[in-house]
Order: structure tokens, then sequence, then C-alpha cells
């Protein structure tokens, strides 16, 4: 919370508040002195104005300068006691000397003993009244402060997190990208140099898209379709590929290179077991507000399930946690002789 007139509207508001109070303390007065109701707001209601700007800047610049656990409690509850005594003997000062200008005129309100110490006490307590308000809004500022820090940190760590998981990935792949072409240099040079080539335009691709936080779907189809191609260098007609993509998925965001683990999986774990080979599917559409995208492939049906293990799956199910908390789910099942992960997630045409 800002000083008072600090801009426009809280402005208005701030005079329309004081201009109510003064427009109360008129009635009080012409019900009390006894007085023509216009003489008491020509006096209450002007003055009443001046004292909420000069006590509504004196109040703000006190809590400022002595905040809640600065000082002890005591010594800032003395201080307040003190400004509002003085802010109220102020205004009586300014209520009486104006009082005086309006009765030379014929206009002014015959303030009896009772209805000054009235004024008064109703001066200081309006006072203490600002001073608690700006205590308040000093209070809730630092608080909503705090709570931004600590969102900023929190957005600080996750975005490391997800660059470590995704440099994570990034060497796993050209690991196993560079063992196939040096396992196809001596047995087939010239796929290996196919091989090669495609694996430079899957960097290029990568590299563009590594400094954005999200991507679209079909933007990380193009990484996919890349991957493949490298991989059907190696494994041939063995490996078949298909693609099921609804057109409404294709825009939506997902974080870069989550799906291209579950697909070197497929690749690596289920058609990489069977000499026939198999189909490697990659689905994906829109369920409401959800984005579903499905990853299944043939496995060999007497292996073990080790394909729900190792680095793909745990690294995408830790990225999708810190991308979307509590948000997105990963699960896999296998059955008759199939292999599949389902992701679901927020469908998100744009950054939110």
């Amino acid at each position: 919370m800002g000083p008072p007139l600090s801009n426009r509207r809280g402005a208005l508001l701030y005079l329309v508040a004081w201009l109510l109070v003064g427009m109360a303390l008129g009635g009080i007065c012409a019900a009390l002195a006894p007085a023509r109701l216009v003489h008491a707001l020509l006096l209450t209601v002007p003055t009443t104005l001046v004292y909420g700007i000069a006590a509504g800047f004196s109040a703000y610049y006190l809590c400022r300068a002595n905040p809640i656990g600065a000082r002890p409690p005591a010594m800032i509850v003395l201080m307040v006691s003190a400004a509002a005594v003085l802010a109220g003997f102020m205004w009586l000062a300014v209520l009486q000397g104006f009082n005086e200008l309006s009765l030379s005129v014929g206009a002014g309100v015959r303030l009896s003993a009772e209805l000054t110490a009235l004024l008064f006490a109703l001066g200081v307590l309006l006072y203490g009244l600002l001073a608690a308000i700006h205590y308040l809004a000093i209070e809730l500022g630092r608080t909503r402060g705090a709570q931004r820090r600590e969102l900023e940190s929190r957005v600080t760590a996750q975005e490391a997190e997800l660059r470590m998981l995704r440099m994570q990935i990034d060497p796993h792949f050209l690991f196993n990208s560079l063992n196939s072409i040096s396992a196809l240099t001596s047995q087939d040079p010239r796929a290996a140099r196919d091989m090669t080539l495609q694996l430079a335009s899957f960097c290029r691709h990568s590299l563009a898209l590594a400094a954005q936080r999200k991507v679209t779907l079909e933007q990380e189809m193009t990484l996919i379709r890349h991957f493949l191609a490298i991989e059907k260098v190696r494994f041939g007609e063995r490996l078949v590929t298909e693609e099921a993509l609804e057109k409404g998925a294709l825009a939506c965001l997902v974080p870069p290179m989550i799906i291209q683990p579950l697909v070197e999986n497929a690749v690596k774990h289920g058609i990489g077991g069977l000499p026939e080979g198999g189909l490697v599917l990659v689905a994906a559409w829109r369920d409401r507000d959800r984005l579903r995208i499905t990853v299944s492939n043939a496995v060999d049906p007497t292996a073990g399930a080790g394909t729900n293990s190792g680095i793909g799956l745990a690294n995408v199910r830790q990225r999708l946690a810190c991308a979307y908390p509590n948000a997105a789910s990963l699960t896999w099942k296998r059955e008759d002789g199939t292999f599949a992960v389902d992701i679901v997630l927020p469908a998100q045409l744009g950054e939110e």
C-alpha cells in the first residue's frame, strides 16, 4: 500500500471515504450544537478532508519508519498514541479556526465543551485507525513479497531440475546413437554415413528447441521422426513405425524431448529384442482439457518386464512432475505382446 493519493483510483476512494466521515460528523454537530445542517456540513466536510489527507500521510510515513518487529511493541503503541493525540489537537485547532471564520459571516457552529471533546476523541481514533490500516497493509505486502520470493525460488529450482533432466537425456541418446554408428562403420559404411547425417539433422533441430520451455507436439514429432530415421538405418525393415495424431493435439504444448525417451525405449527394449522386428506406434489426441499421448511397441512376450525401468521412463516421470505438479501422469502396461506407455497432461495452447 502506497501513501494516500498515490494513484487516481485510490485517491478517489480515499477522498470519498473522508467525505462520508465529514458528512457524518456534520450530522453529529447539527444534532448536538444545535445548528443548521448546512452550517455544520460547511464546517466539518472541508476540515475533515484536510485532516484526512494530512493524517493519512503522517500515519503512512510513521508506520513505514517504524515497522512491526523493528521496535518493541510498547514503543510502537506509544509513538502512534502520541502522534494520534498531536493530530487530534491539530485537527481541533483547524476546526476552531475555520469555525471562527464561519461565525464571523454567520455560518458557524457553537462548539460546546462536550462537542469539542467528542471531536478531539474522534480525531485521535481516526488517526489510530489509519495507523492500524497502514500497518495491516505493510504486513500484507511483506507477506505477499515473501510468498512471491518463495515462488520465484521454487520456479528457479524447478527450471534447474528440468534442465538437469533434459541434459540427462541428450548424452544418453547420443551415446546409443554413436554406438550404433560405430557398429555400422565396419559392417556397412554407407549406412553409418547415412546415420551420421540423420544424427546431425536431429541435433540441429533439438538445439533450435533447447532454449524453449515448451514446444508444440508437432515440433516434438519432427524430432521423433529424425530419431526413427536414425534407427531405421540400423534396423532396416525390422522397424515399422506408425503415427495416429489427432489434428487438434498437434498444436498443444509439451516439454521438449518428452516423447523421444519413450520411443527410444520402444526401439531398444522392444524391437531390439525381436528378430522379426515389430511396430512402434505414437498416438496423441485431445480429451477435453487433457492431452493424451501413447507410445506402444511390440515386445517379446517371453522376456522379463524390464522396459518399465531405466533412465527413460524415470526421467520422463520426473520431468512431468516438475512441469505439471499434480496435473500430469505417466502409466504403462504390458499385455498380448505389446508394451504401452500413456501420458496424460494439461492441453495447453499457449504458455500459462
